[in-house]
């Protein structure tokens, strides 16, 4: 072997222990009670939110789901079930390629119209999910607007994060729905260069709603475009589940709308809604568009059907409100730390992570009841939480056995903690 500075190789203790530093990136997660697990679940047709969970020791265990994003249940729906095998029986697994190679085709079309009528706007553009588009769109505009300011709440999600961070651009970033500093921050801007302002409508991990008209205001003053992120609300707010936006009447304000098929819809991917021109630049600009493959036509042509479904279809958006309604009225009776923003997002903070995931595993193990925890990053140290889901298809009897398990577990844990504490 060649002495350093003789050739290409080191000695090997001069070597970089890749695996070592890979042991104390995991270790950390561990130290600090967020190390994440993935547990084993095979949910069963038409019995959601039902499902069997394959435990450690190899033997299964009937479960019910409480964190989904299948807020409606519709991954089970017939009418969606339907199409996807119509779709598969017709043109098979995969797209064949991009939208611009072969990967366009007559779902694709159908579900981006479905879209474009759900929010009332020209046209739609597909993308293989809702994180996707958003980085896709938020890191394309300034070049299709040079100088653009994007301001951006503190709080949006990853995506959007991700999108604004690498976008190239100036940004600014505003405390989340404080509308005066935001209009501090374009008051402190040339007021000749292009703006935008990126916010959602429903945070999901507070459940808290984004001041829609207000954001809109300060944007027609000042001239920018309005970006917003619907993922948490499209398919159940709304008169045909156009989200928040719809429901307020202000779709019409708002320049690029960000959706999922993913949680009310039931099905995978992501979309913009905006003007002919804004989608057609988005398009051909945009590599996580240009060169990422469509979606299976038979995804496209569930999610198509979904869409269409849920607009016809108020009800189970009622049942939904409903639900959450009924879920947190009764945590609060047991006094747990429950934030209400008056949307279906039911938070419980736990305010610790090792406690949090503990809650977590007991809910599972004795309980059969399945509630991820969730910690940082997602959420700042010291929120940690258990994050419930309720939804038209948990019944009255899943709903008491949450309520009883909870009761016993908090207890249970506040009686550990103050030990810990003594």
């Amino acid at each position: 072997m060649c002495r350093k500075g003789q050739g290409t190789e080191y000695e090997l203790e001069d070597r970089v222990d890749y695996t070592a530093q890979l042991d104390t990136a995991i270790a950390k997660l561990h130290e600090e009670g967020r190390y994440r697990t993935f547990i084993d679940i095979e949910r069963t047709r038409g019995q959601f939110p039902h499902a069997v969970w394959t435990r450690p020791d190899g033997e299964q265990q009937p479960i019910t789901v409480w964190c989904g994003n299948d807020y409606l249940g519709m991954g089970q729906n017939p009418v969606v079930l339907e199409a996807m095998h119509e779709a598969v029986d017709a043109t098979g697994a995969g797209s064949g390629g991009t939208r611009n190679i072969s990967g366009t085709t007559v779902y694709h079309k159908r579900l981006e119209a479905e879209l474009a009528d759900l929010h009332g706007k020209e046209t739609a553009l597909l993308f293989t999910s809702a994180y996707i588009a958003n980085d896709a769109t938020l890191s394309t505009l300034p070049k299709l607007f040079p100088g653009l300011i994007i301001y951006s709440d503190e709080l949006n999600h990853a995506s959007m994060i991700e999108g604004v961070r690498r976008n190239g651009g100036s940004k600014r970033i505003f405390r989340h729905n404080d509308v005066a500093h935001l209009r501090e921050l374009l008051e402190a801007d040339d007021p000749n260069v292009p703006k935008l302002i990126a916010f959602e409508s429903v945070y999901s991990m507070d459940g808290d709603f984004g001041p829609i008209e207000e954001l809109c205001d300060l944007a027609d003053e000042f001239g920018a475009l309005t970006y917003i992120d619907e993922v948490h609300a499209v398919g159940m707010y709304g008169a045909r589940g156009g989200g928040v936006t719809e429901r307020d009447h202000l779709a019409h304000r708002i320049d690029i709308i960000n959706g999922t098929l993913a949680k009310a819809y039931g099905v995978m991917g992501g979309y913009i809604a905006a003007s002919y021109k804004m989608c057609d630049a988005i398009r051909s600009y945009a590599p996580g568009f240009i060169f990422t493959t469509s979606l299976p036509p038979a995804v496209a042509a569930g999610a198509a059907a979904s869409v269409a479904y849920l607009k016809r279809t108020p009800e189970l958006r009622e049942q939904h409100q409903t639900q959450s309604k009924i879920l947190k009225t009764r945590l609060k009776g047991l006094g747990l730390p429950l934030i209400d923003h008056g949307s279906h997002i039911v938070p419980v903070i736990v305010g610790d992570p090792v406690h949090t995931k503990n809650i977590s595993d007991m809910l599972l193990a004795d309980y059969g009841i399945y509630v991820q925890p969730i910690n940082f990053p997602t959420v700042p140290r010291g929120t940690e939480r258990l994050r419930f889901t309720p939804s038209p298809v948990h019944g009255p009897d899943e709903m008491n056995k949450l309520v009883h398990a909870m009761d016993a577990l908090w207890s249970h844990c506040a009686l550990n903690r103050a030990e810990l504490a003594g």
